[in-house]
């Protein structure tokens, strides 16, 4: 430093600063052998904070407005310089101001991709991306647990840090949260919201507040992706049969439009058309369920009321079986699939028929 600029700070009395960069967080006002005098200005922006250091201790932090450094301002460093008794003269103390703006468009990202397992296609590897903003809230403990005393720091000093920690919490969030893959994208504010939660207490522990967080994309490995396209391409051609029958239908009025053409070349393209429309035929009927004798009906099968207890569902056996050992009778109220109430047995189509071929009752000894 020349003897001019010793004399020019000696001679400042205002302590400002004006940011002109985008990515400062914390800058420490210049000044030799950090000589401030008595009564000098500090100026505090909006979005900003000053915080005083004196012997290696936070003493004061002074919020946006225009202070005058003397006693009734700054009781601690008062305290701590002795103004208390009248001394005028410099005092030395370092002057951090610290940038309470938004930081936007910080971006987070894996490095490498995430394994994760999938209820419809197993073990997946995921890549994930997007932005946060974030904020000093607390400049005095951002000054202890991360800035400490570098004159000048920014974000870019503390984004590997803070990256590394929300991919952390977003594999934790995702593999938690059971979302198949394909629903993924449907949910991004939902996980958003669940990753923010997550991170905000230990973005708090640093003096810092995540006022924003999105997630931008998750994407499958890129040879996964082209399998998905191909099941995505089968999908929609839906019956290949009809498929090769419209492509061979455009061939020909092509080919009519175009008389002149090589008459090989024609007959070569309707050959492969055929070809295509066989293999579409022998994919359909393999989609197709096989022809044959529909399936038999199912026996019918009641509930029984015994006794106020409800037992079942028995089948027409059973219910013959209990009949000729008189343990149902025509009074039994029954119930069926397809009935709206219990009726008496005897009013059943399906049971009526058994009570017939039963004796009648013994006569009377």
């Amino acid at each position: 430093m020349s003897i001019w600029d010793k004399i020019k700070n000696e001679l400042i009395d205002i302590i400002e600063w004006t940011d002109d960069s985008s990515n400062t967080m914390v800058w420490r006002f210049p000044r030799h052998q950090n000589e401030i005098k008595y009564g000098a200005q500090l100026t505090v922006r909006e979005s900003q904070q000053a915080v005083f250091v004196n012997e290696g201790q936070i003493a004061d932090v002074f919020s946006p407005g225009l202070h005058k450094l003397e006693t009734q301002n700054i009781p601690i460093l008062s305290t701590l310089k002795g103004w208390k008794y009248g001394f005028n003269s410099p005092f030395k103390a370092e002057v951090y101001f610290v940038n309470t703006k938004n930081f936007t468009d910080q971006k987070w990202g894996t490095k490498n991709p995430i394994m994760l397992r999938d209820a419809e296609f197993g073990p997946v590897r995921l890549r994930a991306f997007g932005t946060f903003a974030l904020k000093v809230t607390e400049a005095s403990k951002f000054i202890k647990e991360i800035a400490g005393t570098q004159a000048h720091f920014t974000t870019e000093e503390i984004a590997d840090q803070l990256r590394n920690l929300i991919v952390t919490r977003f594999t934790d969030v995702v593999g938690e949260s059971k979302i198949p893959i394909l629903d993924l994208a449907a949910n991004y504010e939902e996980l958003a919201k669940f990753i923010l939660v997550k991170i905000s207490p230990e973005f708090n522990e640093y003096g810092l507040d995540v006022t924003k967080f999105l997630v931008e994309n998750i994407s499958l490995p890129s040879e996964v992706e082209q399998m998905l396209d191909k099941r995505s391409s089968m999908g929609i051609l839906g019956n290949l049969n009809q498929y090769a029958q419209f492509q061979a239908a455009n061939a020909m009025e092509a080919a009519a439009k175009n008389p002149n053409g090589n008459a090989s070349s024609g007959i070569e393209m309707g050959m492969g058309f055929a070809m295509a429309q066989k293999m579409g035929e022998a994919f359909n009927q393999k989609d197709q369920p096989q022809q044959g004798p529909p399936p038999l009906p199912a026996a019918a099968q009641y509930f029984i009321a015994v006794n106020g207890q409800q037992q079942g569902p028995l089948t027409l056996v059973v219910i013959q079986e209990m009949i000729g050992q008189g343990k149902f009778t025509k009074e039994t109220l029954v119930w069926k699939q397809g009935m709206s109430n219990w009726i008496k047995a005897s009013d059943a189509e399906d049971l009526k028929s058994m009570f017939a071929i039963l004796p009648p009752p013994l006569p009377a000894a």
